[in-house]
């Protein structure tokens, strides 16, 4: 009787362990396919990510783009508006009452395109940051995929060797 009651327990020991085992391999299974579902959502919220950024990125860059030609559209007028006061001011002493008060108005467009050029150039400062700050976020969430990748193929793999036992 006692040598029955021994190889019971030994078999229920032995039995309880296999069980216990063969548990945790499917467990370990169904948390690497969990670890690999999780990583392909993080992987195609990090394209989503990778491709706002670059639609950013492009807009702040045609943003910059225009800034500059209106900075150069106002510097031309600068540059006209003083010609045009320059001659007024040649004429004006001549005598000609006119072109006295042309000048001043040339004065005026002068002033008023100098402040369209200082708002400008702020204009395009803050545009490069943006353009700056982007690209950095560009470049984080190109890492981010990168490792999320890694990951992925890490429980690939993972799964692989859970399925056939290695």
């Amino acid at each position: 009787m006692r040598r029955l009651f021994a190889h019971l327990l030994a078999l229920a020991v032995l039995g309880l362990g296999t069980a216990v085992y063969a548990q945790s391999g499917n467990s370990d299974l169904q948390n690497d396919r969990k670890d690999a579902r999780k990583d392909r959502r993080d992987l195609n919220n990090d394209r989503k990510d990778i491709n706002k950024d670059k639609q950013d990125l492009n807009k702040d860059r045609a943003d910059r783009n225009k800034d500059a030609r209106d900075l150069n559209r106002d510097r031309k007028d600068v540059n006209k508006d003083r010609r045009d006061l320059r001659n007024d001011n040649k004429d004006c002493k001549a005598g000609d009452k006119a072109d006295c008060k042309d000048a001043s108005k040339d004065r005026k467009d002068i002033s008023k395109d100098q402040k369209d050029i200082n708002k400008d150039k702020r204009d395009l400062h803050s545009d490069q940051k943006d353009i700056n700050h982007d690209r950095k976020d560009l470049n984080k969430d190109r890492k981010d995929a990168h490792n999320d990748r890694k990951d992925l193929h890490h429980d690939r793999r993972d799964i692989r060797k859970d399925k056939h036992g290695k």
